[in-house]
C-alpha cells in the first residue's frame, strides 16, 4: 500500500520584477499598476496592456511592461501569448534579466527544459546575484534528472538569499530523489521555519515515512491538514501512515476525509478497502476496490484483492 506522492513542480511563482513596485491601488497610474507586486495577474495584464498601447514608454520601461504582462499571462497559463511578450521584452532590452528569467519559466511550463536552462543562464550572466534564476534553473535541471547540477544551483540560490524557503524545499526534493533522506529532512525543516506550507509538511512527512519514522510523519501530515483541511493530500498521507501502524479505524476515518475532498483518487479507495478488509468488513472492502477500479481501470492492487476475495473485478 506504500505509495509516494508524485513530485510537484516548484518553479517559483513570482517572476522577478526588477523595477520599483508601489503597492497596488486603483488610483495608481497604469505604469504603477503594471509593475505592482500586489496586482493580480488579470490586473497586471490590463495595466501593462494600457502602458504598451499608450506608446508612452520606451527602452527598459517598455521592456518591463512586456515582461510583467508576460508574467501575468504565464500565471494564467496563456503560455504562447506570454512567450510572445517575453520575446518582445528581450528584443527591446537584451540586458534586462527579468525577461530571460520569466521566459525561462514559460519554457519550463512547456517542458522545454533546455531552453529554460539557457534563459535562466542568461539571466544569471546579466545579474549574478539573481537567486530566483538560480532556483528556477535548478528546478529545470531536476526535471532533466541532473540532480547534482540542480543541487548546486539551489545551493547558490540559498547562499545569495538564506531566507529563500522555496529553494530549501527544492533542494530537499532533489535530495529526496537521491534517497539522501536525512539531508532532505534538514532542508524541508529549514523551509518550514521560513515559510510553513502544505507541500513542505507533506514533503518532510514523506521523508519521515520512508525512513520508518511514522509518528513524525503523522505529525507532519497533521500539520498539513491544519493548514489546508480541504486538501485531500494531508488526509490520505496520514491515512496511509495509520495503516502502516495497523490503526485501521483511524486510517479509514482519514481516507473518508480524503475521498470527501478528492473522490477521483483511486489509491484512496483502494487503501480504504485494504483497511476495511483487515477489520473484516468484506462487503465494504469489495465496494471500495470496485470503486478504485472504476476510477482507475486495471489498478493491480485492487484487482488482486478482489480475486483473492473470490470476486470478479
Amino acid at each position: 500500500m506504500r505509495r509516494a506522492l508524485p513530485t510537484v513542480s516548484l518553479f517559483a511563482a513570482i517572476g522577478a520584477i526588477l523595477l520599483a513596485s508601489p503597492a497596488f491601488a486603483q488610483s495608481a497610474t497604469p505604469w504603477d499598476r503594471c509593475i505592482s507586486l500586489d496586482a493580480s495577474p488579470a490586473e497586471r495584464i490590463a495595466a501593462c496592456t494600457g502602458v504598451i498601447e499608450a506608446k508612452s514608454e520606451t527602452g527598459a520601461r517598455l521592456a518591463a511592461a512586456y515582461c510583467n504582462r508576460g508574467h501575468g499571462l504565464t500565471e494564467q497559463r496563456e503560455l504562447d501569448r506570454a512567450l510572445a511578450d517575453l520575446d518582445e521584452a528581450v528584443r527591446i532590452d537584451p540586458a534586462y534579466a527579468c525577461s530571460y528569467s520569466n521566459r525561462g519559466r514559460v519554457h519550463a511550463f512547456k517542458k522545454d527544459y533546455d531552453r529554460a536552462i539557457a534563459d535562466y543562464g542568461e539571466a544569471i550572466r546579466i545579474n549574478p546575484k539573481f537567486a530566483l534564476a538560480y532556483n528556477n534553473r535548478g528546478d529545470a535541471w531536476r526535471h532533466k534528472g541532473d540532480l547534482d547540477r540542480a543541487i548546486a544551483d539551489f545551493d547558490e540560490a540559498i547562499r545569495l538569499d538564506p531566507s529563500f524557503g522555496l529553494a530549501y524545499g527544492n533542494r530537499g526534493d532533489s535530495r529526496y530523489q537521491q534517497k539522501d533522506f536525512a539531508r532532505a529532512i534538514e532542508d524541508y525543516s529549514a523551509q518550514i521555519r521560513i515559510a510553513p506550507s502544505l507541500l513542505a509538511y507533506i514533503s518532510r512527512g514523506n521523508a519521515y515515512r520512508d525512513t520508518e519514522q511514522l509518528e513524525r510523519a503523522a505529525a507532519d501530515y497533521t500539520a498539513a491538514i491544519r493548514l489546508a483541511p480541504n486538501d485531500a493530500r494531508g488526509w490520505r498521507n496520514r491515512g496511509l501512515v495509520r495503516l502502516f501502524q495497523q490503526n485501521y479505524k483511524a486510517g479509514i476515518a482519514d481516507y473518508d476525509k480524503a475521498l470527501e475532498h478528492d473522490p477521483a483518487d483511486a489509491y484512496s479507495w483502494n487503501n480504504r478497502g485494504q483497511a476495511k478488509l483487515r477489520l473484516n468488513d468484506r462487503k465494504g472492502a469489495i465496494a471500495d476496490f470496485r470503486k478504485a477500479l472504476e476510477v482507475r481501470p486495471g489498478l493491480h492492487s485492487a484487482t488482486t484483492a478482489l480475486r483473492q476475495l473470490g470476486v470478479a473485478p
